[in-house]
């Protein structure tokens, strides 16, 4: 009986995923799961801060005084992004799958418009904080 031959498989490639460049609808894609686990994260956080400024008065100063750090400000800069980020890819991802706008060109330019529309609504709630 004989050996089969060893077939000898190319090494390993390192990949910089910083040097690829990916499609605004891949980018588009992975911010829409990104956006998902912050909200994910965000939201009993939200809904904590919302039941303890409704419980007292003290807990609504409490509340107020936590606004007004930049830090939790920029975190919830961050939320308002995912959220409207997180609605309109979603909007849009609905819509491919019934097959409006599937082309590679209108694919192309709704998420850019999802992209550049999640972070004007988060320019427009930075202008909003105390």
């Amino acid at each position: 009986m004989q050996k089969p031959p060893t077939r000898i498989l190319p090494r390993p490639m390192f990949l910089n995923l910083l040097q690829i460049r990916m499609p605004v609808g891949a980018i588009t894609s992975i911010l829409h799961r990104l956006s998902g686990v912050l909200l994910a994260v965000g939201v009993p956080l939200c809904l904590t801060l919302l039941w303890r400024s409704l419980d007292s008065e003290a807990g609504f100063a409490q509340v107020m005084a936590l606004l007004h750090h930049r830090i939790f400000q920029g975190m919830v800069i961050v939320l308002v992004w995912a959220l409207a980020h997180h609605l309109l890819a979603g909007v849009r991802h609905m819509l491919t799958d019934i097959n409006i706008g599937s082309t590679l060109h209108t694919a192309r330019r709704s998420a850019w418009t999802v992209n550049m529309a999640g972070a004007l609504v988060a320019l427009l709630a930075l202008g909003a904080l105390p």
